[in-house]
């Protein structure tokens, strides 16, 4: 079976900044795939290139084994990508976008999957308003619904659920989840990373242009297993006893251990009590996604 996504030798510079260095990745047909990495790491320029909004200086990319750049129509039909930011069109309804779109890819007669999409993204009632007067989250539904006109077995979804409510949320991701159990292939670019660690089943990771982590979500979470211990105090600094721990302090008087066993508790515990540092607030969590994204971060 070909790849749903075929990265190969990726490399982009925006004059002297390199935005992609040499990356490689593949991604099979009908998974749910989350592409991470901090702002400015080039999820949104290998994006660009796979929709084919900007060219790669070299490599190749693929989708659905059509090349982009040679087979590009091909690729465009089998590609839709939800952007990041809301970009519509003042002038138009709902329903007028949702036709245009569909031209744009020469549908005609698609109205009853048109109707499906919107009604699962509420969107039903809101078909002969004008886009500008929408909300926020509702203007983003409709990017979605944009995006599935022409049925693509690939979906892109750039940070879809930035800034909308949490009903938003819940509906967007039981119809995404309703089209990868169809076959769709889907990839989530997202901040929110406990969605990334519920929906998908691999991640890649990206830093400063590269692919610095490529795993299941799984062998990750087994891979960075630990216990967080997040201690609240009325300082900026730790006892030097605890140098040897691995920590991070985020802010206000918050740090953040790395433990291996419970049992590291006490005796962090008893060092501030030596140190006079009162504990204002205390939690305990195991090792999540979000814990493998800033180990990355800041590791590699």
């Amino acid at each position: 079976m070909i790849p749903a996504l075929e990265i190969k030798g990726i490399n982009k510079s925006f004059g002297p900044m390199r935005a992609l260095s040499d990356i490689n990745l593949t991604v099979d047909q009908g998974e749910f795939f989350a592409l991470l990495g901090p702002n400015g790491a080039g999820k949104t320029t290998l994006i660009s290139i796979l929709a084919g909004l900007c060219v790669a200086d070299s490599g190749l990319a693929k989708i659905m084994g059509k090349n982009v750049v040679v087979d590009y129509q091909s690729a465009r039909m089998n590609l839709g990508v939800v952007p990041q930011e809301l970009v519509y069109d003042p002038f138009f309804t709902v329903r007028e976008i949702l036709k245009i779109q569909s031209g744009y890819f020469g549908n005609r007669g698609n109205t009853e999957w048109i109707e499906e999409v919107t009604n699962s993204l509420g969107l039903l009632d809101k078909m002969d308003q004008n886009m500008r007067t929408l909300s926020g989250g509702m203007k983003r539904r409709v990017l979605v619904a944009q995006a599935l006109v022409h049925k693509p077995p690939v979906i892109i979804l750039d940070e879809p659920t930035a800034g909308v409510d949490v009903e938003l949320r819940k509906s967007l991701w039981k119809f995404m989840k309703n089209l990868n159990s169809q076959g769709h292939t889907i990839v989530l670019t997202t901040h929110y990373l406990e969605e990334a660690e519920t929906l998908c089943k691999r991640v890649g990771m990206l830093k400063q242009g590269r692919l610095a982590l490529l795993d299941t979500t799984q062998n990750l979470l087994k891979r960075f297993s630990g216990i967080s211990l997040s201690v609240k105090t009325t300082s900026s600094a730790m006892p030097k006893s605890l140098d040897h721990y691995s920590m991070d302090f985020l802010s206000d008087g918050e740090w953040v251990f790395r433990l291996s066993d419970y049992s590291e508790v006490e005796g962090i515990l008893e060092e501030l009590r030596k140190a006079n540092l009162p504990v204002k607030s205390l939690s305990l969590r195991e090792a999540d996604l979000e814990d493998v994204f800033f180990s990355v971060i800041k590791d590699n």
